[in-house]
């Protein structure tokens, strides 16, 4: 719920590092699980301008939920022309069916994600 204690940053992220945040969901009327778009993709949220106007064409991602918001932020990024990488051990779903995570990173990759554990990640940014 906006503005309440759960929709807050999480005390212990270097908040000072964080450039942009960008809201979804304000249209009580149609979900948004993406980052970039509602549901029915009629309105769009200001990321993509955003990073088109920095320059940034690859996308690192995780978060909640796997089978909602994650998979459809990535979706989106990579219909709207993004190399998006999707840390695996840094997502959660929901999973209202037991493989529902599992079936979203298969969408993701089959989609032309490249998925990483953490680990796997971090050695390719040496």
């Amino acid at each position: 719920m906006q503005n309440s204690e759960g929709a807050a940053l999480h005390p212990l992220l270097k908040q000072q590092d964080i450039a942009a945040v960008f809201h979804k969901g304000e249209n009580p009327s149609i979900d948004s699980y993406s980052a970039f778009f509602d549901n029915g993709h009629r309105q769009k949220t200001r990321l993509d301008a955003w990073l088109r106007e920095r320059g940034i064409n690859e996308l690192t991602v995780l978060g909640l939920a796997t089978d909602y918001c994650v998979k459809f932020t990535v979706l989106d990024a990579l219909n709207l022309g993004y190399t998006v990488n999707v840390i695996t051990d840094g997502c959660r779903g929901v999973n209202i069916q037991p493989q529902d995570s599992n079936l979203a990173f298969m969408e993701m990759a089959a989609a032309g994600a490249t998925l990483y554990t953490l680990a796997d990640w971090e050695e390719t940014q040496v």
